[in-house]
This record gives C-alpha cells, sequence and structure tokens, in this order.
C-alpha cells in the first residue's frame, strides 16, 4: 500500500528538495491509489495539480497497475506535463496533432506496456482508429484516468470543447475500479455541478478538494488609457519596468502581430504567439520565454492553459476577454513562485464589438443544425469537405455541430468521413438559449470588474464562488485596495510615434488558389487548382486592426458616403509601396448593395490620382440575389454567374475595388470575369480585411 513518505520522495523529485506534499495534496492522492475513489480537485492555479496525478501514476504503477490516461486540452501544456512526469521518473508520451509522426510509435508503447502516462488530445478520443482499436484496452486496463482542466466539459465553462464531452464515454466504458481525477482551476458553482454530471464524479463517494482562489502575488490593476494607439503607447512605454518576463494577451491574431510589431519597433524584445502560430514556434518561443530571452510573447488565449513559468513576472491584457472567469485563468499564469506580479488590464471600448463577434460564431440555429443530419447518410461515409457542398456552414462551424451532434449520439466519425446513426436527436433550445444569456451576464460582469472600486481580486472570487470568500474581504493588494494606481498618462512623442505606427496602411490580401470540394454537387464543373485566380492584393487594414480597424468598423457601419480624404491618402500609400510586376492601368469597382458610393468614389479618385482608366462598376447581373452563403461551396456557386460580362479594352492589369473581404470568393469570381473580359491581370484592394 503506498504511504505519504512515498509520495513525498516523487514530489521531491518533480519539484525539488525544499518541496512538501501538503495535506489536501495527500487527500487526493489516498483517494485515488488507495482507496480506488473518484475525486473532483477545484484548486486555484499554483496548488499543485499536476503533482497529485504524476504521483498517483507512478505508485499506481508501482503497484503493478496500468497507465495512467490524462486528457489534456493544449499542446503546451502537455509539452510542460511530459517534461515534468520525466523529472519524476514518470516514463510520458503524448499524442497530439503536433507528432502525428510519433503516434505509430506511442500506440506500440502503450501495447508493450512501456508508458507510466499516457497524454492525450480530447479529439484523439474520437479518431477512429484510436477509438477501435487502443482506447477499449487502455479503458480496461488503466491505473487512473485524468480530465486535467476539466472545465472544458461543461459548456457553462470558458473555454468549452465539444471534445470533451467524449470524456464521459471513455469513463462510462472503464473497468471496475479505475479511480477517476477531474481537476480544474477555473469553475464556478454551475461547472462544478455541470463537471460532475458530465463526468460521474459527483456522487458520494467522490472525494472534493476545492479551495480558495486567492492568490497573493498578484497586483491587480485596472488602467483606462483611452484609444488603441494611447494603450499600445502606454504599453511601449512601461514594459520596461515590469518585473521579469512576461505575457502581453490580445484579443485577435491580428491585434498580437501588430502590437508585437509595434514593441520590437520601439526596441523591445517580444515576439507574437498565435492559435495560427506553427508547432515547432510555438516550442521555440515557449522556450525563449521561458529562459527569458524574451521581454515578453503577445500571444492570443492560445497560449493559456497549463502553460507553466513559476516566476513569471506579468500579465498584462490589451483588450478585455469577455469573462472574469477567462480572465482569472489568463492571468493566473503570473506569480506562481514570486513574491509579486504586476497583472494589468487596458481595456478598449473596441472589446464588445470583438465580444459580439465570437458570440455570432457560436452554435447555430435548428433548421441549419438539421441540414447536417439530413446529408448525412447511415451506411456511406460523408467527409467533412463533400459536406460543406451540402449545407451552409463554414468548415469550422460544421466541425463544431458534427462534434457536438457526435457526442449527443446522432452522427459517428468513422473512416473515410461521418455516418448518421438514425437516432432521435433533439435540439437543446432552452439550454443554448440559457447559455447565451450567461455570457451576457458574464460580459456585464466583465465590465463591472473595469469599472469596481471594491477589492479586484475578491471581485474575480466572487465570480467563481470561492467557499473560502469572506464577506467584505480584501486582498491588500490591488489598486483599489492600495490606492496605488498605475498613470493613464502618456508620453506625447511616444503617443505620436506609437499613433503614426498604427496608422500604417497596408494588408496583404492573399489570393484564392484552389476550388472548394464539392462543386460537383452543386452543379458546377471547377476543380483543383484556379486557373484564372486574382493576383495577391492589398488592404488599407483588418477590421481588428488596433489601428485602422476602429476607423474602418465605424466607415463601414455609417451610411454610404463619398471616400473620406484620409482614407483615400491611406489607400496612395497603400499603392505606393505595392511591389506590383506591372502597374495597374486600369480602375474597376464591385457593385455593391451597402456601399456603392464609397467604392465607385474611392475608384474614381484612384483613377484621378493614378491616371488610370475608370472602367466604372462590375455589376451584378440583373436576377442576382445577394449571397449569404457563409461556406466557400455555397458562397462561389451562388457568385458563379453573378455579374454582368464586362468588356476590359485596355491592356495591363486591372485594379479591382471592394469595400471588404471575408472569404476572398467575391474577389475570385469578380477577377474571373474581368479576365474572361479581356484584362490581362487583376489586383484587388480592399478598403479592409476581415481577418
Amino acid at each position: 500500500m503506498a504511504t505519504r513518505t512515498e509520495a513525498q520522495a516523487l514530489l521531491e523529485q518533480l519539484a525539488g528538495p525544499a518541496a512538501h506534499l501538503r495535506d489536501d495534496q495527500w487527500t487526493a492522492i489516498e483517494a485515488l491509489v488507495v482507496q480506488r475513489r473518484r475525486a473532483l480537485v477545484v484548486q486555484r492555479t499554483g496548488w499543485g495539480k499536476s503533482a497529485v496525478y504524476f504521483i498517483a501514476a507512478k505508485l499506481l504503477r508501482a503497484a503493478g497497475l496500468g497507465p495512467t490516461i490524462i486528457v489534456s486540452p493544449l499542446l503546451a501544456l502537455m509539452r510542460n506535463q511530459v517534461a515534468a512526469a520525466e523529472r519524476a521518473g514518470v516514463k510520458a508520451a503524448t499524442i497530439n496533432s503536433g507528432n502525428v509522426t510519433e503516434w505509430n510509435a506511442v500506440h506500440a508503447r502503450v501495447t508493450d506496456g512501456e508508458l507510466d502516462v499516457l497524454l492525450v488530445s480530447p479529439e484523439r478520443l474520437n479518431n477512429p482508429d484510436f477509438r477501435d482499436n487502443v482506447l477499449p484496452a487502455l479503458a480496461s486496463d488503466a491505473g487512473l484516468v485524468v480530465v486535467d482542466e476539466a472545465h472544458c466539459v461543461s459548456d457553462w465553462g470558458h473555454d468549452f470543447r465539444p471534445d470533451y464531452r467524449r470524456i464521459r464515454t471513455l469513463v462510462a466504458d472503464l473497468g471496475s475500479g479505475i479511480p477517476v481525477l477531474a481537476t480544474t482551476a477555473t469553475a464556478n458553482d454551475r461547472v462544478v455541478s455541470d463537471i460532475a454530471a458530465q463526468l460521474e464524479v459527483g456522487g458520494g463517494d467522490t472525494v472534493v478538494l476545492r479551495g480558495g482562489l486567492d492568490r497573493e502575488s498578484l497586483r491587480l490593476s485596472v488602467v483606462k488609457a483611452g484609444t488603441p494607439a494611447q494603450r499600445a503607447a502606454w504599453l511601449a512605454g512601461q514594459l520596461d519596468s515590469l518585473p521579469g518576463s512576461g505575457i502581453v494577451y490580445t484579443l485577435t491574431v491580428a491585434q498580437a502581430h501588430d502590437v508585437a510589431g509595434l514593441l520590437r519597433e520601439r526596441g523591445h524584445t517580444v515576439a507574437a504567439y498565435t492559435g495560427a502560430t506553427d508547432t515547432t514556434e510555438r516550442e521555440q518561443l515557449e522556450a525563449d520565454l521561458l529562459d527569458n530571452r524574451v521581454k515578453a510573447l503577445v500571444a492570443t488565449s492560445a497560449l493559456g492553459m497549463g502553460f507553466d513559468k513559476p516566476d513569471l513576472g506579468f500579465v498584462v491584457h490589451l483588450g478585455a476577454p469577455s469573462s472574469p472567469i477567462a480572465y482569472y485563468q489568463q492571468v493566473g499564469r503570473a506569480g506562481r513562485a514570486t513574491a509579486r506580479a504586476e497583472v494589468i488590464l487596458l481595456p478598449g471600448t473596441e472589446d464588445q464589438e470583438v465580444w459580439r463577434y465570437f458570440a455570432s460564431v457560436a452554435f447555430p440555429p435548428e433548421p441549419l443544425v438539421r441540414n447536417v443530419l439530413a446529408a448525412l447518410d447511415v451506411d456511406r461515409p460523408q467527409s467533412t469537405p463533400a459536406l460543406e457542398a451540402r449545407v451552409d456552414l463554414t468548415r469550422s462551424r460544421l466541425e463544431m455541430v458534427l462534434k457536438v451532434l457526435d457526442v449527443d449520439g446522432a452522427v459517428r466519425r468513422v473512416k473515410g468521413g461521418w455516418l448518421a446513426t438514425g437516432q432521435p436527436w433533439r435540439y437543446d433550445e432552452p439550454r443554448y438559449r440559457a447559455l447565451d444569456q450567461a455570457r451576457r451576464r458574464e460580459q456585464q460582469a466583465m465590465l463591472d470588474y473595469q469599472d469596481t472600486d471594491e477589492c479586484r481580486m475578491a471581485f474575480l472570487r466572487a465570480q467563481l464562488d470561492d467557499p473560502e470568500l469572506s464577506a467584505g474581504e480584501r486582498c491588500g493588494r490591488c489598486d483599489n485596495c492600495t490606492g496605488d494606481h498605475y498613470s493613464a498618462t502618456v508620453d506625447e512623442a511616444t503617443l505620436t510615434a506609437t499613433a503614426q505606427r498604427l496608422r500604417r496602411p497596408g494588408v496583404e490580401v492573399a489570393p484564392r488558389k484552389q476550388w472548394p470540394s464539392g462543386l460537383g454537387a452543386l452543379g458546377l464543373e471547377l476543380s483543383g487548382r484556379i486557373s484564372d485566380a486574382a493576383s495577391a492584393g492589398r488592404a488599407i487594414g483588418r477590421l481588428t486592426d488596433l489601428g485602422w480597424g476602429a476607423r474602418l468598423r465605424r466607415l463601414l457601419a455609417e451610411p454610404d458616403q463619398e471616400v473620406p480624404d484620409e482614407v483615400v491618402d491611406a489607400a496612395v500609400a497603400v499603392l505606393k509601396v505595392w511591389d506590383w510586376a506591372s502597374r495597374p492601368v486600369a480602375v474597376m469597382g464591385l457593385d455593391s448593395q451597402t456601399h456603392p458610393l464609397l467604392i465607385s468614389s474611392m475608384a474614381t479618385r484612384l483613377a484621378q490620382l493614378g491616371r488610370l482608366a475608370n472602367l466604372g462598376t462590375l455589376a451584378y447581373a440583373v436576377d442576382h440575389r445577394p449571397v449569404t452563403a457563409a461556406n466557400s461551396a455555397y458562397r462561389v456557386a451562388g457568385l458563379h454567374g453573378a455579374f454582368q460580362q464586362p468588356i476590359i479594352d485596355c491592356d495591363g492589369p486591372v485594379l479591382l475595388v471592394d469595400d471588404v473581404t471575408d472569404t476572398g470568393w467575391t474577389l475570385t469570381m469578380a477577377a474571373r470575369e474581368l479576365r474572361a473580359g479581356g484584362a490581362s491581370e487583376v489586383l484587388p484592394f480592399v478598403l479592409a480585411a476581415t481577418s
């Protein structure tokens, strides 16, 4: 039988000779290893949840039991956990999207019993080969199953992932006496109840360890510094004064790159880190931050759960997350092993626009979901690309719908795609409505956090239903408790330089090069490479840019108007540095139902300034209907034959002007018409790109 002495020895291997196993950690380990019970651990970041399951895994293996399965959500978390396991002498491996070439070897090590711990991404649980050939053996022989960051199970949590719902099946199929551990740092009462129901870890025989969420090292502050330029300038001026190395969070990928570029130009050693960053580069950037080779990573939420740098000195948010719970999770990266860490929120008025956008791509309404079910067969698998041609959903939303339907039992993933199961399915409209209402409440709470004059730490702890929070409790460290507020004043020279940098226009618009799959099902004989594609284009800015984003959003939201002079000046600046092979000889505007005057006046001004032939407007056909399709195949089908055939009577490239580009398909289909009408090349130019 495992003893506390053995657990203490393993902790010292894991965390160093000074580490001491706390009573509550031993309570969890004893419940799992000795009593073979289930446990739910809701404890603050830095409490030592990973120590509990690695020590339990090692003790169970020493007792002759099977390997521990850890379901873990992020690649950064997995890399850190494998490294931590090796320090404790635990043989660990991971299966995730970043190590595809290693999967077969890892499967073999599982089969041969060589591993103590297998870390699995939730998406992997429903890979047909893994689900059918590897998982059954693990489920029957596992020593322990761990669901890390268990709030992802709950769609009431801040980071719900449909794939996490598949863990219910894994838990249900476990052999008798196999303990289950669910852990999270960010769960209020509602989320805790949902985790317990999903994973069946809330019964009377479950050990529940729910501790206080105060973080004594964190100094929370809010700085209302004004415009995007003012906030970026404030950060550029203050970054060197912040302790150690840290993370600067932004709300969008575009903002992360904008801010990183700005800070580098101001002499700061920083790098951008987003969900679009290559896996190998992510690993290098994480190592650079861990070893203090950068002052900060400017990151989206992709750098979040599980990234472990105990001496992280600060976390700054340039823009507020939509939930206090998500905010607490991200700031929890700081100050794990330091006496003091700075946590600063720089909110902006445009934050709520970003929140609304992300809410708009949530689970779709029932008719669209029913269309997905209707497009599936019960005996012939349909691939995701093939389904795109049959339902009007973007790839990401279609995949989310399929995952939800999968865990609800209405569809099943198999080799070759997806099958309908024929089982009845109910659209849980009351739950989705309640979720929307809950998200709205969280957004309002985040606004309240910015304005409160009460203790900020107590505010966050209350949002998480901290069981140890007392009425009227104050942390004594935040800006409201101490009265020590950061000045929002920005040096004029720094503000001027920052504003000029952010006002610098110009974003490349990549051309579409390949037709979407499944167009044959929509009656179009188009496939493979696009032979008459547009060239790479340019936009003045992105709608999510810190610099041009707000101005472009305002312009596009206002009634149609003549193009403002500042926008023309920005367009000229972009055109001056455009490295085209041949200068355009003509300009043509795209027809628009919302901004015809804006587009035509821009084309006219550019024709005058550049001495280009003004070819007028590429008009839609008389019987054309607005294309509202979200998915690529449907969008192409809707745009095919939608324009009146132009006659291009000039020799050279044509500049094609539009207001905004999202998917790029409107520019692609319009460019085909111009090419067919005689244009040798088409150079798209838009006021704004969505991303």
